[in-house]
């Protein structure tokens, strides 16, 4: 037989449009687009989409878009209009096979179907697991070509279609999930009566939680149904209340409904679909390099690497047996490093697409001078492109409706008899004397009057940042006071003292 690596390289990531793309789905093309570019192959995208009744155009284009995100590109496939084949395209060929199986003995018709005859021990070489041999009374007769549907089309299991999908567009390589072992001994019984040539099968271990549990897009459905459950709220408004009475009593677990509920709860959702990371702020090329680590590792201790350095070292035999469990604080660790190390306008460029796509509306409306003020204050502290909007909550916030965290309040200013309110009272007219307004000539005269008072320097700027953020956490005084500016910072410490002070 053919040497596979004797040929030139063709990998392929064939997902089901039936929802968005799951970090597990992304990983695999990770791993296949690494292994054919580092050796100067191809890379392929199918569509798999002989589930009529789920597989719909709108999930197809949210993979697609996905796999550009990451940064991901891929060889065309000659015939397809978009180079990206799909098997409901290709029903004439499927058909063609089938009835070649069915002439030579090897199919068989049964209930309207076809299925394929099985019964021999089937023994296929794994580059992961190793040499793995299936008894063939553990082997039923399978389904190749379902029914006719209501259109009078009988469309291709996935198991036929795959076997002829690869064997066509000169698929060498076949790197997928683990819980695909066990259709592997239909496959390559399959390309044996066909008399194609096997591809190399390598099979990549789960990503689990850190609980054990195998991550799944049921997760977020979980999460949004137990938060609904705890709050007793009304649902959201828009979603259709019977399709919320099914969701909530476990009947679908619509990703719709639980990320309406998510946003109507301000509830976090996990993040198990890449939309999902790149909504809470994941920088593409963090996401590929943590994933990729995710049962592969390139040795020597390496964990931080771009793209080009995937694709020059990635290979089948580093790829781990074992499960690896997702460590969403390494995670936001590798992305925190990522935002501090940019250049300080990519970051502003970044923050920017990701606030005009997701939001909030209130980042949006500040003028480029402000909104760099925002940007620079807090790239050192934000740990995703979310963070700056969250942090910096108090500069968003209506001056009349800010609130005081209690223990700020008690330990900040009431403290020793009010002390921190006394330094605001005293310090409150100079600060309205400077003109014209810049945090850094605040701090200088809050130093200055920490010095006339023997204070440290904590102990005037913290009343400040309290009274202009509600609470004791914020970028450095001065870069908060510019982000407020004279008027909204005198008007706090005003509002502050007239509460409590």
């Amino acid at each position: 037989m053919t040497n596979p690596d004797a040929q030139p390289v063709v990998t392929r990531f064939a997902p089901s449009p039936t929802g968005r793309l799951h970090v597990g789905g992304a990983r695999t093309a990770l791993y296949s687009w690494a292994y054919a570019r580092g050796r100067g192959g191809k890379f392929l995208l199918r569509l798999e989409d002989t589930d009529r009744k789920r597989s719909t155009e709108e999930s197809a284009r949210s993979i697609v878009e996905d796999l550009r995100w990451l940064g991901l590109d891929w060889d065309g496939v000659e015939g397809s209009p978009d180079g990206i084949p799909r098997q409901s395209q290709r029903l004439d060929r499927y058909h063609e096979i089938v009835r070649q199986l069915i002439s030579g003995g090897l199919a068989y018709e049964s209930d309207g179907a076809v299925r394929f005859r099985m019964g021999q021990d089937i023994t296929f070489d794994d580059a992961v697991y190793g040499t793995i041999t299936t008894p063939g009374k553990d082997l039923e007769d399978f389904v190749i070509l379902k029914a006719r549907d209501e259109a009078g089309l009988a469309y291709p299991t996935f198991h036929l279609a795959v076997v002829v999908d690869d064997a066509d567009m000169g698929v060498t390589h076949v790197i997928r999930g683990q819980e695909h072992l066990s259709n592997t001994p239909k496959h390559a019984a399959l390309i044996d009566a066909l008399g194609f040539k096997r591809p190399v099968w390598a099979h990549t271990p789960s990503i689990m939680n850190p609980d054990g549990s195998k991550m799944s897009k049921r997760d977020k459905a979980k999460a949004a149904r137990s938060a609904a459950k705890i709050s007793k709220a009304e649902g959201p408004p828009e979603v259709n209340q019977t399709r919320l009475a099914a969701f909530l009593n476990k009947d679908n677990d619509d990703a719709d409904i639980a990320q309406a509920i998510a946003d109507h709860l301000h509830l976090a959702l996990p993040e198990i679909e890449v939309a999902d990371f790149r909504r809470s702020g994941y920088l593409p090329q963090v996401v590929c390099n943590y994933i990729t680590l995710l049962g592969w590792n390139p040795g020597e201790n390496i964990e931080r690497f771009d793209m080009k350095f995937l694709a020059e070292r990635f290979d089948l035999s580093r790829i781990n047996k074992a499960n690896s469990k997702f460590d969403r604080d390494k995670l936001k660790a590798f992305n925190a490093q990522t935002i501090q190390q940019l250049p300080p306008d990519e970051w502003r460029a970044l923050l920017k697409a990701h606030t005009q796509a997701f939001g909030p509306g209130s980042l949006n409306e500040l003028d480029d001078a402000r909104f760099a003020l925002v940007a620079n204050a807090y790239q050192p502290r934000s740990t995703t492109l979310a963070d700056p909007a969250q942090l910096g909550a108090f500069f968003f916030i209506d001056d009349s409706k800010l609130t005081y965290d209690a223990k700020a309040v008690d330990k900040t200013l009431a403290k020793n008899d009010g002390e921190g309110y006394s330094v605001l009272r005293e310090l409150l007219p100079v600060l309205a004397a400077i003109d014209p307004w810049s945090g850094r000539a605040a701090e200088d005269k809050m130093k200055a009057l920490a010095e006339a008072r023997s204070l440290g320097m904590g102990k005037v700027a913290q009343p400040v940042r309290v009274a202009v953020t509600g609470s004791t956490v914020s970028p450095s005084i001065h870069e908060t006071l510019d982000l407020l500016g004279k008027d909204r910072t005198l008007a706090r410490i005003r509002r502050c003292l007239g509460q409590g002070g």
